[in-house]
């Protein structure tokens, strides 16, 4: 299995990488002003954008086997994609049965604050990743934004319905206090949206994400159900268990299908970003895994 930790001695210190690639892109994102310092601020973009390019290309050297041999037509190509919902990396991992059933509150606020400072802002990558996309792709993708933007209702916002949920529960996520691994995914996400020569691969990391999701975040749902949390601050969980099918279900047929139709050899672009989500999810579970469980637990989540 590929593993982040085998990109030293390139980055020796992957915690200190992410921190730096995670404050970098928090303002470089952040809406701004003009300002005398843009010609510092230029320079300090190269720079960081060099550093997040070499994890980027150290990291679909080790992806690559996984991708090696996937099919470049696109019946083939999507069957390919949807079986990573069974084999993929880090699915059906123990965690969220143990989330599901047997964890404290404290635990699932502990696992939840991890997930919420890694949150790139699934609207925001998907806005910024359909720039230029062919018509029938850029229209799904403008699809499942709106579904993200709640059709235009605020209250329906997905962005703002995971925020009511943080501030209910009384979360504090930061930088700081959070797993690399979490820091990580988050980054490599956002440099697949930002940077068009990945255009592909956030294609297909998102996909990854709608494909597989729905049966973690029913987990979740379901923990805090037990837990006595209410009814409006589980709504984003709930509603990404049942969306999400269906928006993976257009997103292979609309997206997947006529890009492989148009170029096949976008085919391993596309499965190296969902690969490579996968790894990063995947690595975040054995994280918070380690930090959770101070000992063995029986329960065991298999796919049905």
């Amino acid at each position: 299995m590929a593993r982040l930790g085998e990109f030293t001695p390139q980055f020796p210190d992957a915690e200190a990488l992410h921190q730096g690639l995670a404050r970098w892109n928090r303002r470089r994102l952040a809406v701004g002003e003009p300002n005398a310092a843009w010609r510092e601020e230029i320079g300090e973009e190269a720079r960081m954008r060099r550093l997040e390019g070499a994890f980027v290309e150290a990291f679909r050297t080790l992806a690559a086997p996984q991708v090696a041999g996937v099919p470049s037509d696109p019946e083939g190509f999507v069957a390919w994609f949807e079986a990573l919902k069974e084999t993929g990396p880090g699915q059906y991992d123990q965690l969220f049965a143990w989330l599901e059933t047997e964890a404290s509150l404290e635990d699932v606020k502990w696992f939840l604050t991890q997930e919420a400072a890694g949150e790139a802002g699934f609207d925001d990558l998907v806005a910024m990743t359909q720039v230029k996309m062919p018509t029938r792709a850029k229209l799904e993708l403008a699809r499942n934004y709106w579904d993200e933007m709640g059709r235009g209702n605020e209250a329906g916002m997905h962005g703002p319905m995971l925020d009511r949920t943080i501030q209910g529960l009384d979360l504090k996520p930061s930088i700081e206090g959070t797993l690399w691994q979490s820091l990580a995914l988050a980054n490599t996400l956002t440099a697949f949206a930002t940077t068009r020569r990945y255009a592909y691969h956030s294609i297909g990391a998102l996909g990854a994400v709608e494909l597989t999701a729905p049966t973690r975040v029913a987990c979740v749902d379901a923990g805090l159900k037990r837990l006595g949390v209410e009814p409006a601050l589980r709504k984003y969980f709930g509603l990404h268990a049942v969306l999400d099918v269906e928006h993976s279900r257009a997103w292979n047929a609309e997206v997947l299908i006529p890009l492989v139709e148009a170029d096949p050899s976008c085919a391993r672009y596309i499965a190296e970003g969902a690969i490579m989500r996968l790894i990063l999810g995947e690595q975040c579970f054995e994280a918070y895994r380690a930090h959770l469980w101070a000992h063995e637990h029986p329960v065991v989540y298999a796919a049905e």
